[in-house]
Order: C-alpha cells, then sequence, then structure tokens
C-alpha cells in the first residue's frame, strides 16, 4: 500500500482496554511489523499516529488523552475508520530469551511483538506496568500469545508495588535474557537503556513523537539529530 493512500476499514469488534481504553479490531488486515503505526484519520476531525496492536487483522487500542481520542472512543462495530499505513520502523526479532518492558499505552506495539516472537519459538517474558491496576492494559492479550507477563504498579494494586524498571533490572540481573525490547514513557525509556548498557545487553526502544505527516514530510517529530521518529523509527536501537 502506498504512505499517501488511505483504506477504508470496517469496526468488527470494540473491546475494553483497562478502566480508560478499548481496542478496536478491524475488518482490514496489513502485511505490518510489529512496532510499525498507521495514520488514523476521522473525516472533518484530525488524524493521528497508533500503534498496531496486531496486523492481521489490524487491532488498535486507544486510551483517552484528548479531543480526538475521545471521538475515537466512541465508535461503535460497523462504523468506518481511515487509515495510511503500516509506517515507520518495526522491531527486529532478535534475541533468543528476549525482554519485553512496557509502560502505560506503549504496551500496544509490545502485544504485537510478543506474538509474532512466540509463533517463532521464543519463550518470551513481558514486564508491564502502570500507575494503578485499572490503567494496566492488555495483559490477558499478552497471555493469550503465549508470553510469561509480570506486573508492577505503581500504587501496588496489581502485581508489585514500584516502578516497571525496577522490575526490569531485576530480570536483567538473573542473566536469563539476551535482548530487551521497550515502549513507554519516556523517563521509562532512560531507564530501561542505562539498564541495557550496565548489563551488556542489546536491544530496541519504541519512541513517541508528535507526528503531523507520519511519513516524514513536515519535520515535526524531529529528535534534534537530524533522524525523524516517524521515518527513522519508531523503533530505535539501544545498548551495545
Amino acid at each position: 500500500m502506498a504512505e499517501g493512500a488511505y483504506l477504508a476499514a470496517r469496526v468488527d469488534r470494540v473491546r475494553r482496554a483497562g478502566a480508560h481504553g478499548v481496542t478496536l479490531e478491524l475488518d482490514l488486515r496489513l502485511a505490518a511489523d510489529p512496532g510499525q503505526f498507521v495514520m488514523v484519520w476521522l473525516p472533518r476531525v484530525d488524524e493521528k499516529p497508533f500503534s498496531l496492536v496486531d496486523g492481521d487483522p489490524v487491532a488498535l487500542t486507544i486510551v483517552q488523552v484528548g479531543p480526538f481520542t475521545a471521538r475515537l472512543q466512541g465508535v461503535r462495530a460497523g462504523d468506518t475508520l481511515f487509515l495510511r499505513g503500516p509506517l515507520g520502523k518495526g522491531y527486529s526479532l532478535a534475541g533468543e530469551r528476549p525482554l519485553l518492558v512496557g509502560g502505560g499505552s506503549g504496551v500496544a506495539s509490545l502485544a504485537f511483538l510478543a506474538r509474532r516472537l512466540a509463533e517463532a519459538g521464543r519463550p518470551v517474558t513481558v514486564a508491564v506496568g502502570a500507575r494503578t491496576a485499572s490503567d494496566l492494559l492488555l495483559v490477558d492479550r499478552l497471555a493469550a500469545a503465549g508470553a510469561r507477563v509480570l506486573v508492577s504498579t505503581d500504587d501496588g494494586s496489581a502485581g508489585e508495588r514500584g516502578l516497571v524498571t525496577a522490575l526490569a533490572e531485576r530480570l536483567l540481573a538473573a542473566g536469563q535474557h539476551d535482548y530487551v525490547y521497550a515502549c513507554g514513557p519516556a523517563p521509562m525509556l532512560g531507564r530501561v537503556e542505562e539498564l541495557c548498557r550496565s548489563w551488556g545487553v542489546p536491544g530496541e526502544v519504541s519512541r513517541e513523537a508528535y507526528m503531523r505527516c507520519g511519513s516524514g514530510l513536515c519535520g515535526s517529530c524531529d529528535r534534534g539529530d537530524g533522524q525523524l521518529v516517524c521515518r527513522d523509527g519508531p523503533v530505535f536501537r539501544i545498548g551495545l
């Protein structure tokens, strides 16, 4: 599919995702890699990027953070969405004993990745973090993909109490993982990068940025080093 072409997709199913999100399953299949994203367009409203929770069929998890996501959360089965993509560079599917670290809505792209890794016969461990139990996303989907799922919450209302990076540090210290994938808030990703350097484990992180076009034309997601998150990422190598 051309990057500038829109596809119309019917919403087949709407599922709750935590207390503040929904997962939309669409009547559309894309030849996509985990970590890639699509631009979702609502005519006369706006267009925004969303990570693919899956590509076959397409699934998107929407957490309300503003007017556009509020409108998306209001769609129902039978409604039509317009998409461009898949866009960007995804994860590499490296590592024999991968550790996935997700925070908040960053878990979305990791659900797709966990399925692909499990299908390739890799034992997958996912550390999922959120502020509270009600903010946890896609834990059931990760488990259904065959992943071992460990949970931490800031307030201890689910799993262990504390930051997901503390959980990731203990897992890396045990020496059972040879590659790390992470997606979540920038401070979390910064800490994951420090952990990868400390333990000598390579990895990849999916970074978020404000994107207007999604295809490298507008420059709104310039990282300040000549790289654009939409074109050169959103997945970037870290560690070794």
